[in-house]
């Protein structure tokens, strides 16, 4: 027989029992679509990062009270006990540096500030008490007006720079220079505002408040703050001897004597896509042992399926034996059908795994991607799956005596 008839034929039996092949086609899309949801998420994700990645700028490392991603548990609690990093820590480890870094920003932040001008008020915005070098450390620029000054730190002054969207939403027809706004009831005069730099995971970096840290430390006080140090050293070739000896500067300003444990965490670009390479890593191994255990059930459901139609087509299959059908043939069109249900439930899974990945994508502003090798591999393992769990109702439906078959009723 041709393969184009007993593909027509195994079509034929599918269509016969559309609510039976769609059950059992629903469990193998099942299985697929928790793994080709996920890795199209990660891959999205992945590669948001890896393009657009701007949490630091070029040849920065920083130290901070937390690490990066807190995995909870006796981590959190060890975390939670260190001394926050001081502002009198700040400033001793700036001093014991000596000029040798390019840039050294110190940052500290307040999230869930509302900012106001006149009747108008924007809740939830991020407060950053910082210096001069926050612009450098994290990758902003000034679209008009200035940065903030090392005379505003040191004598405190009420001034601000903006993000893009707070100056849009506040000043929508006019300039904010020299405007003054409220924030958190604190008045401030605007002296610059940030170029646009758009969303990242969802949420707007264009609203910030910068202001001076020591006018933050005196509107917002001092207890419960930590403060993140960025440095930048001069270049690539000396980014190494930078790090070494800002970690010496690091631990002489914390007081930690020698054979003790940093008591702070040191990230950078390269720590935060190491970082988040690891979780991705076991949410991707969480997504495959979810989908193996889909699949082998599904696995099951098509041998299950496949058994009770041998048996309702005994009679059909003796007829064939009788008028000449090969061993081969019925083999053949069992195990068609087989991966025909368990290929067009992949299809199925694929289908939807990707919207629904690409959906968390776009939900997080992320471009949407299509994970070719994840889909292909799908495909494969469906292929597989149908010929696996199939291979015993085919066999056992060539196996069938045609006499015995003709007298089945």
């Amino acid at each position: 027989m041709f393969f184009t008839e007993i593909f027509r034929m195994a079509l034929g039996s599918l269509r016969t029992n559309k609510l039976r092949s769609a059950l059992t086609m629903l469990g193998v899309a099942i299985g697929v679509f928790s793994v080709i949801g996920v890795m199209t998420a990660l891959s999205a994700i992945q590669g948001s990062i890896e393009t657009g990645l701007s949490f630091l700028g070029s040849n920065i490392f920083q130290f901070a009270k937390y690490p990066v991603i807190n995995n909870g548990g006796n981590a959190e609690e060890k975390y939670r006990n260190r001394k926050d990093i001081s502002l009198d820590n700040a400033n001793e480890f700036i001093r014991l540096m000596g000029g040798e870094a390019n840039a050294i920003a110190l940052k500290v932040f307040d999230g869930g500030r509302p900012i106001s001008n006149g009747p108008v008020t924007l809740q939830g915005r991020t407060v950053v008490g910082t210096n001069e070098y926050f612009l450098t450390a994290n990758s902003y620029a000034i679209a008009y007006g200035r940065n903030i000054s090392p005379d505003d730190v040191e004598l405190g002054r009420n001034v601000t720079v903006v993000g893009a969207s707070i100056q849009k939403k506040l000043f929508p027809s006019q300039s904010a220079l020299g405007k003054t706004v409220k924030v958190n009831s604190k008045p401030y005069t605007i002296i610059g505002v940030l170029d646009e730099k758009g969303s990242s995971f969802g949420n707007s970096q264009d609203d910030l408040v910068l202001v001076p840290l020591t006018k933050f430390f005196s509107d917002f006080g001092h207890e419960n703050r930590t403060v993140n140090i960025a440095i930048q050293s001069t270049s690539q070739a000396t980014y190494n001897d930078t790090l070494d000896k800002a970690i010496g500067a690091m631990r002489t300003a914390r007081g930690l004597k020698l054979g003790q444990d940093n008591d702070f965490e040191i990230y950078s670009n390269d720590t935060l896509l190491t970082a988040f390479a690891q979780v991705a890593d076991t949410v991707r191994v969480g997504a495959f042992v979810v989908s193996v255990i889909a699949l082998l059930a599904a696995g099951i459901g098509i041998m299950n399926i496949m058994l009770v139609s041998v048996t309702e087509r005994t009679r059909e299959i003796g007829v064939r034996k009788a008028i000449g059908a090969r061993k081969f043939d019925i083999i053949k069109q069992f195990l068609i059908e087989a991966v025909l249900l368990s290929e067009l439930g992949g299809l199925a899974g694929i289908a939807a795994g990707v919207l629904g990945g690409n959906g968390v994508a776009l939900a997080f502003d992320m471009s949407m991607v299509f994970p070719w090798l994840w889909a292909g591999t799908g495909l494969l393992v469906c292929s597989m799956i149908g010929i696996g769990f199939g291979s015993y109702p085919a066999w056992k439906a060539a196996s069938l005596h045609p006499i015995e078959a003709l007298r089945y009723e």
